[in-house]
């Protein structure tokens, strides 16, 4: 196991075997859950949280509340945020140092420890596609390039915010933007019809910071499409997608996205268009996918009404109406995701398994996104008022028998490029 001292130093302890979480559980990962940790991975030192370790001959979980090697001063847990297309098997061993602590900010964090002289996650990659990978972000072009396209355009606001995205909050997706390859966003709606809990562009709760400024303009759809069209007409792979982290629902800007993609199809048939989106408005969804949407990616943190309207707390409408949105699209032939949240303890949770499962068999979506979820485990267990309906069956089984029951899914982290030139 390993933890951080006083100092924010993560120091390992082999007298402890690396715990994780499921849940509310401790368990020991298995070797043949744990990878070494991927390059362009975060490590988080979790206040007010003490470390837990497993004992090698009892099989108990150990709290370990001062430092070892230097007696009487405190130690705190050490979670991973794992870099882009690798999913979470669990989450970080801690205990709290007491009953109310303040929730971790908005980031996923997965159980880590030190195995041969490296660090290990218990985590696998869930997606080979390396769109996001650090070893293809060169630092010293991605400033060249942006600065250059922000001089190109100044008066694109939509141009001049993925800037700010890039250089600012680092955002893969902008920086793949102005390095013209696969994927890049397009964010338009300033406002929701969700108060999500774990929002990371809008916090109304006041527990932390949003991790990054949410656009406070609307973009026309001239400004979309000088910035879009070009992308699609020479970029590799390309893909833009409407709805991204630094924005609300872009169906609530269905008419300056219907007018853009008629206006970018005018330009191009090549690449995809994808919109990024909480499915609440059939009606709008349908327009988009007669105008020239090709995929959406609906995102999902449970398939039982009440723990999703727990945690979207949605205005104006329901899961029924994200049902039927994901229906419209594949009567229309098009692509459906599901941007389906992980996390262990919950999503392998046998209640949710059974839910999620009818879902997929009533619905057909095509590909099944495992994104982590950014939010305190502890935060979002007790805002979604989970109860156990027994013993998780880990994510490794949840998804060995999604894949035996489901065999057209298909699987991974990013939005798919569908090969439309």
């Amino acid at each position: 196991m390993i933890y951080a001292n006083y100092a924010g130093e993560i120091i390992d302890l082999p007298d402890l075997d690396m715990a994780g979480r499921s849940g509310t559980i401790i368990v020991r990962p298995q070797l043949s859950e744990l990878i070494p940790l991927p390059k362009g991975s975060d490590l988080f030192v979790l206040p007010e949280r003490y470390p837990v370790g497993i004992d090698a001959g009892s099989g108990l979980h150990v709290p370990i509340m001062r430092d070892p090697y230097k007696p009487g001063v405190p130690v705190s847990a050490v979670g991973a945020f794992v870099a882009p297309a690798h999913t979470a098997f669990y989450t970080a061993a801690y205990q709290k140092a007491k009953k109310e602590v303040p929730p971790l900010p908005l980031f996923s964090y997965t159980a880590i420890g030190w195995h041969e002289g490296s660090f290990w996650v218990a985590a696998f990659r869930s997606d080979p596609d390396p769109r996001q990978d650090a070893d293809f972000f060169m630092p010293g072009t991605i400033m060249a390039n942006t600065l250059r396209q922000l001089k190109k355009s100044p008066r694109n606001r939509l141009i001049q915010h993925l800037g700010k995205c890039c250089l600012t909050y680092r955002c893969p997706a902008a920086r793949n933007y102005f390095l013209g390859r696969w994927e890049a966003p397009v964010p338009t709606s300033p406002s929701c019809n969700a108060d999500c809990v774990g929002c990371i562009s809008l916090q109304t709760s006041g527990c932390c910071p949003a991790s990054q400024e949410r656009i406070n303009f609307v973009p026309s759809a001239e400004e979309i499409t000088e910035m879009a069209a070009p992308h699609l007409l020479t970029a590799p792979g390309p893909i833009i997608s409407f709805g991204q982290g630094c924005e609300g629902e872009p169906l609530l800007q269905a008419g300056v996205i219907e007018q853009a993609i008629r206006s970018i199809r005018k330009r191009t048939p090549r690449g995809t268009i994808n919109l990024n989106t909480n499915a609440s408005l059939p009606d709008r969804i349908e327009r988009l996918a007669y105008a020239g949407l090709d995929s959406i990616r609906v995102s999902l943190n449970s398939a039982r009404k009440d723990k999703y309207t727990l945690y979207y707390r949605p205005k104006g409408y329901a899961l029924d109406e994200v049902k039927e949105s994901i229906r419209i699209m594949k009567q229309q032939k098009k692509f459906v995701s599901l941007n389906y949240f992980i996390m262990p303890g919950f999503t392998d949770d046998g209640d949710e398994i059974s839910a999620f499962f009818g879902l997929i068999d009533e619905l057909r979506p095509d590909l099944i996104q495992l994104r982590n979820l950014n939010m305190d485990p502890d935060w979002y267990l007790e805002t979604v008022h989970h109860t156990p309906s027994g013993e998780p069956i880990g994510i490794l089984n949840w998804l060995t028998r999604l894949k035996k029951n489901f065999p057209f899914l298909r699987y991974g982290y990013f939005n798919p490029y569908l090969g439309k030139e």
